[in-house]
């Protein structure tokens, strides 16, 4: 029944909808273009699967990433807002799952809290690498680090 009075006698359901025609493939002449069917050499299809296997790779001018000698370390000894939150973030998480925690407890049962504690005393046995603009790092200890 119909909200506007009358009935339903004129819906058909669409069933006798009409629709465009679809183009066939050889009236649109970018149609292999858009479709991805062009053809490269000697009549192969294009794209990785023609690639030659004859041929040697190609270097890309990947930068090979090397580790900075402790000795020579360029960043800040301090420990950024960013890893901090990350390392707190990462004990924290062990500690929940179980890992020994390297302080003693004075009631601590939150694992956040205990990652702040164990911070502050210097005893997370996590690594921060710091990655340098041309494609080199540094590993940073935590215990290493300045943290105030």
């Amino acid at each position: 029944m119909s909200d506007y009075g009358g009935g339903d006698d004129d819906f058909d359901g669409g069933m006798n909808d009409t629709f465009d025609e679809p183009l066939p493939e050889d009236e649109d002449p970018n149609y292999d273009l858009l479709n991805g069917e062009q053809q490269g050499e000697d009549g192969q299809p294009a794209g990785t699967g023609a690639m030659d296997v004859d041929r040697e790779p190609v270097d890309l001018g990947v930068v090979e990433q090397q580790r900075q000698p402790n000795k020579e370390r360029i960043t800040t000894p301090y420990l950024t807002k960013y890893e901090r939150a990350r390392i707190l973030g990462t004990r924290a998480l062990q500690i929940s799952m179980n890992a020994p925690v390297l302080v003693p407890l004075d009631g601590e049962s939150d694992p956040l809290q205990i990652a702040i504690k164990e911070l502050a005393q210097r005893k997370i046995p996590l690594v921060i690498r710091r990655y340098l603009p041309d494609g080199s790092f540094e590993d940073w200890s935590v215990s290493e680090l300045i943290t105030e």
